[in-house]
């Protein structure tokens, strides 16, 4: 028997909306495939890092220099991809969180309230287990912020290869948490990451910024002017020594995400729906490929285990994510007094919050910051991401595949079209047009029933004649 609620209560992880489902849909397609292919890059990049006769070009390649000294820009293949196609992502990341804010679940503070504090728990509770950890180990704090990321397209790859039929409330529920951890992970990298500051510079990028943002306001269009615009803002930013991705994430939030009068999309989707798969197809898997190249050894992987600094990594991601993110959850709905929603348990959310300790692209990139200058440590700590964020998969693969059956009957609901007008029918129960093609459809079936059951019986009465 479902409790009865007041009033004053609400529901949360309940069915989307139908645009915020669409945007939703949309978004996740494109970081799922993306998600295979940082698969992939992550495979790749440990093959090459560690077969014997490949690991020399890998580091060769890896540490190649290449771009115009004068201007600062003389980096390594590594460093491109960590400074620069980091990026794009969170140019991405920028977009998606300015969209959330106006027009998604963050708009409405009640309904922001839940992954918000979902986020801010599932930060802070694997950064105070990372310091636990290395307080009584005799550790490094430096790397307090390595297990606080959540991968969302990690997390998405491994849902689409177990094939679990995760609920859109649930899916989205991951992505809008995602979205607000990278906002948290940028300010982290912007706050904690960021040693001489050349005022000069800095001056320069929030220039461009301001002619960027004008630009936009103004209604001038074009990707000939805003592209290179952006790189000079970006290599400012580099040289300004605040860390470069915090330009792209800057941009992404002054695109306008609201439509105007006779759009269909804002600027801002459209813009998202062009780069995004440049972020999750291309400069995220180029990231992995430079980052994930570590040694996996069986030494290597005890050693995880027995440094302080690795193992609070590890901590952090599968225990530090799970209760902080689920912790957060449950107490916010509690003192909010939200009702979870009758499809789904208590026992869903903690298997979402044991996939959000799949922490890899940011985690990986604040390891290199952390312990910069020290390249064994480095490699360790990116095996330690490794390490968690598989540990957390495979957990939360055993915890998905519990519900399965339950959750392919949830989306086999939220999918079905009976009337087939395009929109799926749960979201018309309200709509006396969509109840009149129902009736018309089921009375079309019903005359045809009609039809071969009068067939049936003239059959019978032709083969079989009744004595009189």
């Amino acid at each position: 028997m479902t409790a009865s609620r007041t009033p004053s209560s609400r529901t949360f992880l309940g069915r989307l909306s139908l645009p915020e489902r669409s945007a939703v849909t949309d978004a996740l397609r494109t970081e799922t495939v993306g998600g295979v292919l940082l698969l992939v890059a992550a495979v790749a990049a440990l093959i090459w890092a560690n077969v014997p006769a490949l690991h020399d070009s890998y580091v060769s390649v890896g540490e190649y220099h290449f771009g115009p000294e004068a201007l600062g820009l003389h980096l390594s293949v590594e460093h491109w991809a960590a400074d620069g196609l980091l990026a794009v992502f969170f140019f991405v990341a920028g977009v998606e969180l300015k969209r959330e804010l106006v027009a998604g679940d963050l708009k409405d503070p009640r309904a922001a309230a839940l992954p918000v504090a979902a986020a801010l728990c599932g930060m802070a509770v694997p950064a105070l287990v990372y310091a636990l950890t290395n307080v009584f180990g005799s550790g490094s704090l430096d790397g307090w912020a390595v297990p606080t990321a959540t991968d969302i397209a990690f997390a998405l790859a491994v849902l689409a290869v177990i094939g679990t039929s995760l609920p859109g409330a649930l899916r989205a529920f991951l992505l809008t948490l995602a979205v607000v951890d990278d906002l948290f992970a940028i300010l982290i990298i912007a706050v904690f990451f960021t040693d001489d500051i050349s005022l000069l510079a800095l001056g320069g990028a929030l220039a461009g910024l301001v002619v960027f943002w004008v630009l936009l306001r103004t209604g001038v269009r074009g990707w000939y002017v805003y592209v290179p615009l952006a790189l000079v803002i970006w290599a400012l930013m580099y040289n300004s020594g605040v860390h470069a991705t915090i330009a792209g994430v800057a941009m992404g939030l002054m695109l306008r995400c609201t439509p105007r009068e006779g759009e269909e999309r804002s600027m801002g989707e459209r813009v998202e729906h062009l780069v995004r798969p440049l972020s999750a197809g291309l400069a995220v898997p180029l990231f992995a490929l430079f980052s994930a190249g570590v040694a996996v050894s069986g030494g290597a992987l005890a050693d995880v285990f027995r440094r302080p600094e690795t193992l609070g990594v590890v901590l952090g991601l599968v225990i530090g994510k799970t209760v902080g993110v689920f912790g957060g959850t449950w107490l916010t709905a509690r003192f909010t007094r939200a009702s979870l929603s009758e499809d789904l348990a208590w026992a869903d959310v903690f298997a979402v919050a044991t996939l959000a300790g799949i922490g890899f692209t940011v985690s990986l990139l604040i390891g290199e910051l952390a312990f910069e200058g020290d390249a064994a440590l480095t490699d360790e700590v990116k095996a330690s991401v490794l390490v968690g964020s598989l540990i957390a998969a495979v957990l939360a693969t055993v915890l998905l595949k519990l519900r399965n059956t339950r959750y392919r009957r949830l989306c086999e609901d939220e999918e079905r079209d009976d009337d087939q007008d395009g929109i799926p029918d749960v979201y018309e129960q309200e709509d006396p047009e969509h109840h009149l093609r129902m009736a018309e459809i089921h009375e079309r079936k019903a005359v045809e029933h009609r039809r071969r059951a009068e067939a049936i019986v003239r059959e019978r009465a032709a083969g079989h004649p009744q004595s009189g």
